[in-house]
């Protein structure tokens, strides 16, 4: 086909704040809106449903924020507390409530043993992208509006739509995909879903907005990394989610990322926010910063970043106040950015000023039938020999094998996390199938830091768990402040330190009592985000005071330290932790220009091995007409806050040690891998059987036995692609960096772009997937051979079940370019459709493709373009199995 020559652009009140060493959200049990100026107590809900109301004009929000005191407007720049927007009660202004995503909303508290609500658990980002469905897709987004409103929120921080630049990435399970195309376009249908049920979305790359804006594709030194990204991968690759979904889905929020973009900062980069964002793509929506994650008083918002997210002292409020006395900030850029603010407010909030109502939970059929479902098209079939799947009815013996085969591994870890209304377990409902013997043996551990003690603590009263009493001061001194109790031993306080002490230095003492359940030399292990010591039996084992070594958790905390205890069955032991929000090393004290922030610590403890994992698997094997191995990685291994290490499974080849030990025992060997990204598999080829199962949410070990006993036919694509090693994977040479510095020195060649420029054989490419079932490709039509810049072209292409059982197919169109005045990819994803199909029936597919399908940036011109010339389009199952 043709295009014209025509060069196209792309359519484009001040007192009592707690300052940032502290969150201001309640930290007890409580998580209604805490009573203070900001936020009103909370009231019966009203009975103004948001998703009734008429979207207020952009006018009217203007024209109130014009109407404001420059202290007023500026108040509304800064949260009120961990969550939720400043109110103006007199003004009849409400605040709205934030809460994390992507894949549930979680509400007011992160975790740290306090009494959460429960919520749903949907897939991760890459098992939603895997079923390639984007009225799924919009379905999800519909389901989480209602558990936000649940939450008493009004805006989830989600979807996250930064792409796989590699496989390394600790946040991938978040994002949907290394390809843009795929990205926007589920990212669409997810917005669409949230905001037509009158919740905002907010695009996102962290927690959960529709990603972070923008070049956010790693945890390694994620607050300061300098991405370096070229103007042509930067318009091509990175932008262009976040494009396709202003232009398509009208995003009413997006939230700015940590990391500088070339030099600036992204709340306070001009380039991709005001020029880009505001100017070329007219985004009249709010702009909101990561949590954190803003690093200018003026700049900032001149910007066009307008909300600082969480309450902070720090850069807004009297410091924006008298930046614009002195000339620094414009008068003009706090009112647009309050218009930004009220604008959002009024869309989900309206005029309804009644107080926020208590959190709650709303456990619906439909919700959990809607996750079963995603589960089971997110499930990929990666590799089926000898139709081993899936389980027969004459196999009866079935060994169930593997570190994750009796755990519920439904999600990664960070910000992401949430309390599951309920969690499904493979083993679990591997035993409901009817008809069948099974047999269960763990194989090896994996586990990255030893397990919470929790299962072995409990209080002076009986209670499982520990008792925090928490000081005001970084010295213990005097009667506590709080005293609580929290059910959990991983408790990094973040945004649950109570309100009594939060704002400035505080202390913490958290004391338990362990019961041994076996004799042994067990292990403990303790880690604290500011000094911290542990005490056992009133002496102290454990000494990270001053610690210096960093350890891997979102908090930057301290390395894990481990000791070893002989301890007697049923003996109990008295366990003190004592840790302060004093920052740590000493030398980020200078840095930050702070000596507090936040705080925290985790104990952990794990009893004495005394059985051979290995031998017990090997023996299961044996005896079995199947061995079903499921293997992986978990929220300890893939979690905000840093990047995977290695592409090959945990721990130490145990798990790869495992899987050969199990096929060699049993040929009809059945590997199940969870992960929200790739992994080395270099027993891919003696295994007859792969299903890559990804974080599959509160109904993993459903949606999973659902596939392995054919109950439904898996339709999963792999959204990124598997290579064979990490060698071969285009970030190897540039990750993660070095003196805070990343250059994008891949450029457009990310995923499939740059196996097929490099000739490199992937394990499994992107967009494969089996089926149960087969599927017979026709002759596609073409309604014109021409495409201009006004016009569309829609392709149609039969597809056949020739097989025997029902099943979906998903056809995927590239664009090969043949001439270019400038390198461009083999070819790119352009075009999608998913076919549901029953044995012998034909339906079409049908892909459209426009202007956008076929332009490129062109730096010397500042522009998109789309030369004149022919292009192919390539219609296969895969990028590599085209038909």
């Amino acid at each position: 086909m043709s295009v014209s020559p025509e060069s196209q652009k792309g359519d484009p009140i001040f007192d009592n704040i707690p300052d940032e060493s502290g969150a201001a959200v309640n930290g007890s049990t409580n998580t209604t809106t805490p009573i203070s100026n900001f936020s009103p107590p909370s009231s019966p809900p009203s009975n103004n449903d948001v998703s009734t109301k008429v979207d207020i004009s952009r006018a009217h929000a203007r024209g109130l924020a014009a109407s404001l005191s420059l202290g007023e407007q500026v108040s509304l720049l800064r949260a009120a507390d961990f969550w939720r927007s400043t109110s103006i009660l007199e003004k009849g202004i409400p605040a709205f409530k934030t809460s994390d995503g992507p894949n549930g909303a979680r509400g007011a508290i992160f975790k740290a043993g306090t009494k959460t609500f429960k919520a749903a658990l949907f897939p991760c980002g890459t098992s939603l992208a895997a079923t390639w469905n984007t009225s799924l897709l919009f379905e999800v987004g519909q389901h989480l509006a209602e558990e936000t409103k649940a939450r008493s929120a009004q805006v989830l921080l989600a979807p996250t739509v930064c792409l796989h630049r590699g496989p390394l990435g600790g946040r991938n399970f978040e994002s949907f995909s290394e390809d843009p195309f795929l990205t926007g376009k589920l990212a669409v249908s997810y917005i669409q879903g949230l905001q037509e049920n009158g919740v905002a979305a907010t695009i996102k790359r962290n927690p959960n907005t529709p990603a972070d804006f923008v070049g956010n594709e790693q945890e390694t030194n994620r607050l300061t990394i300098d991405s370096i990204i070229q103007e042509r991968p930067l318009r091509e690759l990175y932008l262009r989610p976040f494009e396709m979904a202003v232009r398509e889905a009208k995003p009413w929020a997006l939230m700015s990322s940590y990391n500088l973009v070339n030099g600036v900062h992204a709340d306070m980069n001009e380039h991709t926010i005001k020029e880009i964002l505001r100017g070329e793509w007219s985004y009249d929506g709010l702009v909101m910063s990561d949590w954190g994650g803003v690093n200018s008083v003026a700049a900032s918002i001149e910007a066009g970043c307008d909300l600082e997210m969480p309450v902070s002292k720090k850069w807004r409020g009297e410091k924006a106040i008298d930046a614009v006395h002195k000339g620094l900030l414009s008068r003009e850029a706090v009112e647009r950015a309050a218009a930004n603010v009220l604008h959002l407010a009024e869309r989900t909030k309206g005029m309804d000023m009644s107080g926020e109502a208590p959190e709650r939970e709303d456990d619906r059929e439909g919700t959990r039938q809607l996750i079963r479902t995603a589960g089971t098209e997110g499930l990929t079939l990666l590799k089926n020999e000898g139709d081993l799947l899936p389980i027969k009815a004459s196999q009866k013996k079935i060994a169930v094998i593997g570190p994750n085969a009796n755990r519920a591994i439904a999600g990664g870890g960070g910000s992401a996390s949430l309390n599951p209304y309920y969690s499904t377990i493979p083993l679990d409902s591997i035993r409901e199938v009817p008809g069948k013997e099974v047999i269960y043996s763990m194989g090896c551990h994996t586990y990255k830091w030893l397990p919470l003690a929790a299962e072995y603590c409990s209080t002076a009263s009986g209670e499982q768990g520990v008792i925090l009493d928490f000081y005001a001061g970084d010295k213990f001194e005097g009667k506590p402040r709080v005293v609580q109790h929290r059910t959990n031993t991983d408790l990094f306080l973040w945004d649950s330190v109570p309100l009594e002490v939060a704002g400035g230095p505080w202390s913490v003492k958290a004391r338990t009592y362990i019961t041994p359940k076996t004799t042994g030399q067990h292990t403990i292990s303790f880690s604290s985000v500011g000094p911290g010591r542990l005490l056992v039996d009133g002496k102290v084992v454990i000494d990270l005071w001053d610690w210096n070594e960093q350890g891997e958790a979102m908090f930057d905390n301290s390395e894990d330290i481990l000791v070893d205890i002989h301890l007697e069955a049923g003996k109990v032991i008295e366990v003190i932790a004592e840790t302060t929000n004093e920052i740590r090393p000493l030398a980020k004290q200078k840095l930050l220009n702070e000596t507090h922030k936040t705080g925290g610590c985790r104990i952990g403890y794990k009893e004495e091995d005394k059985q051979d994992y290995l031998q017990e698997a090997i023996d299961a094997a044996k005896t079995s007409d199947v061995a079903i191995v499921i293997v992986g990685l978990d929220a300890e291994w893939e979690s905000e806050g840093y990047d995977r290490r290695s592409m090959d499974l945990p721990k130490d080849g145990s798990q790869d040690r495992l899987v050969d030990a199990i096929v060699e025992a049993n040929p009809n060997t059945i590997i199940v891998n969870q992960s929200g990204s790739p992994v080395t598999m270099p027993w891919a080829n003696r295994v007859p059987a792969i299903i890559q199962a990804w974080y599959q949410g509160q109904e993993a070990g459903n949606a999973l036995a659902d596939v392995l006993f054919g109950v439904k036919n898996p339709s999963g694509k792999l959204p990124t692609t598997f290579p064979m090693r990490l060698e071969d994977n285009p970030t190897y040479h540039n990750w993660p960096g070095e003196n805070l510095k990343v250059i994008y020195g891949e450029g457009l060649f990310i995923g499939y772009r740059h196996y097929d420029r490099a000739g490199i054989a992937p394990l499994f490419p992107f967009g494969h997937g089996l089926s149960y079932t087969t599927f017979g490709y026709g002759k596609p039509s073409i309604t014109s051979k021409v495409l201009t810049k006004s016009s569309r072209i829609t392709i149609t292409i039969p597809v056949t079940n020739t097989g025997t059982v029902e099943g979906a197919e998903v056809v995927q169109a590239y664009i090969h370019d043949e001439k270019s005045r400038l390198p461009r990819p083999e070819k790119e994803l352009q075009a999608f459709d998913k076919v549901f199909l029953k044995p012998g029936e034909t339906k079409s597919a049908t892909l459209v493709l426009n202007k956008y399908s076929v332009g490129y940036y062109d730096t010397d011109l500042q522009s998109w373009i789309a030369e004149e010339g022919i292009f192919n389009v390539l219609i296969g199952a895969s990028s590599v199995d085209i038909r």
